[in-house]
């Protein structure tokens, strides 16, 4: 899956906010994302965020 620094991705289940949207902050073996809607960001595993991705929404050049 290609997944870049600054995309902001959709994904299956929404954050406890309600946002189901998130930035990507940093990519490798985990991933840092970032909520669009509270601001909190979490650091994932890539297996568990790939799994969990519904579409990839934009991609910065």
């Amino acid at each position: 899956m290609d997944v870049r620094v600054g995309d902001t991705i959709q994904t299956k289940k929404p954050h406890p906010c309600g946002a189901n949207t998130f930035e990507v902050l940093r990519v490798g073996m985990d991933f840092r994302i970032r909520c669009t809607g509270c601001g909190h960001e979490v650091m994932l595993p890539r297996a568990k965020i790939e799994k969990n991705i519904r579409k990839i929404l934009r991609t910065e050049p």
